[in-house]
């Protein structure tokens, strides 16, 4: 617990999403070496998405932060705040039949983009959950983050 308050001080400085997007390749193999036990490098709950690639059709890996909501789990689209939204986000919209790893275990979901209220509920759930967020939307001021709720089917 203390090390997630120390990260939480960390995610929100300046410096760290420039020094985080380029470890993010090491997250990667960590999440996907545990089935999903470690992701976010530990730094706040995370899970292991699978989404089916649009154009590939092939399975596509990303590890994400993510908010319980109920039994839903809730991830965001923020890239780090960067000028477009990730490559989930696109193969959610187009097939939201997707996987998530969690603890080792695999789960059948369905994804719904958030709106309105809930979105702006679940969105602050993730500022609260690490303030870094805050800044990603600052610094994508000219998109919509997305925010789903991945449903288990």
């Amino acid at each position: 617990m203390v090390w997630r308050k120390f990260w939480r001080a960390v995610g929100d400085a300046p410096f760290f999403t420039p020094v985080a997007r380029r470890v993010v390749t090491m997250d990667r193999w960590l999440s996907r070496a545990t089935r999903g036990r470690v992701v976010a490098l530990g730094m706040a709950p995370g899970l292991l998405l699978t989404t089916v690639g649009r154009r590939s059709g092939e399975p596509r890996q990303s590890p994400l932060q993510f908010v319980a909501d109920g039994e839903a789990y809730v991830v965001v689209g923020s890239n780090w705040g960067g000028e477009k939204a990730p490559g989930w986000v696109h193969n959610l919209t187009a097939q939201p039949h997707a996987t998530v790893t969690l603890g080792g275990r695999d789960i059948a979901v369905e994804a719904r983009e958030a709106s309105g209220e809930d979105r702006e509920r679940l969105w602050q759930a993730f500022v609260d959950q690490w303030p870094g967020y805050r800044r990603y939307r600052e610094t994508a001021s000219h998109r919509t983050i997305r925010v789903f709720r991945l449903i288990p089917r």
